[in-house]
Formats: C-alpha cells, sequence, structure tokens
C-alpha cells in the first residue's frame, strides 16, 4: 500500500511558474516509477509526465515537454512535477500515481493515487 498526497497547487499568472509536491508514505518509495495526470472538468485523465524509480529516465507528453520536470527524492520520499511558462490551458486538477511497470503512460497502469491539487492558471 502506498499513500500519496500532492501540494503546491494554487493560481498563477500565464507564464508563471509552480512547483507540485507528491509526498508517499508505506511501501517502499523505490518500488515504484511516479507519474503525474491532470483532470479539467469535464475531460478525461490526462498524462504528464513519468519518472523511472531511480530518476535517471522521464517522459513527458508533448504538451509540456520544455516546460514542465519531473525530479524525485527517493531519501524524502517525494517527487515533485515543476511547471515553468505555464498557460490557461495548463488549468486543471493535477494527480501524482504510483505504479509498479517500469514507465506507465496510462490511468489503467497505476495502482495508487493522491487526491489532487488545483493548478488555476489565470491569463
Amino acid at each position: 500500500q502506498v499513500q500519496l498526497a500532492e501540494s503546491g497547487g494554487g493560481l498563477v499568472q500565464a507564464g508563471g511558474s509552480l512547483r507540485l509536491s507528491c509526498a508517499a508514505s508505506g511501501s517502499s518509495f523505490t518500488n515504484y516509477a511516479m507519474g503525474w495526470f491532470r483532470q479539467a472538468p469535464g475531460r478525461e485523465r490526462e498524462f504528464v509526465g513519468v519518472i523511472s524509480w531511480s530518476g535517471e529516465s522521464t517522459y513527458y507528453v508533448d504538451s509540456v515537454k520544455g516546460r514542465f520536470t519531473i525530479t524525485r527524492d527517493n531519501v524524502k520520499n517525494t517527487v515533485y512535477l515543476q511547471m515553468n511558462s505555464l498557460k490557461p490551458e495548463d488549468t486543471s486538477l493535477y494527480y501524482c500515481a504510483a505504479s509498479l511497470l517500469l514507465m506507465p503512460r496510462t490511468v489503467y497502469d497505476y495502482e495508487y493515487w493522491g487526491q489532487g491539487t488545483q493548478v488555476t492558471v489565470s491569463s
């Protein structure tokens, strides 16, 4: 069992930055690849990116490449999503998730989810 708790969301102007955190507790954090997803009202949950258990590999959806960066601290059991050059279309509820798979990219591949943190980008 893994418990995940996101934090760091808020309201930011377009072009600004936010850093989201996801703190994990429970089972061994380093067993899991960690993903970030987002969901806007009326839309399906969308994959944003993933980081491998070691932190050596990352993958991002095209719409955030070059703007978002995922890192992890396996001592603090925390994964981060640094978001720069934010756009109004980045407005969503952001979730972190944990998976035993290598570099999963769909919601069905993740076993554990946080409760989400809201990010709102004003124009």
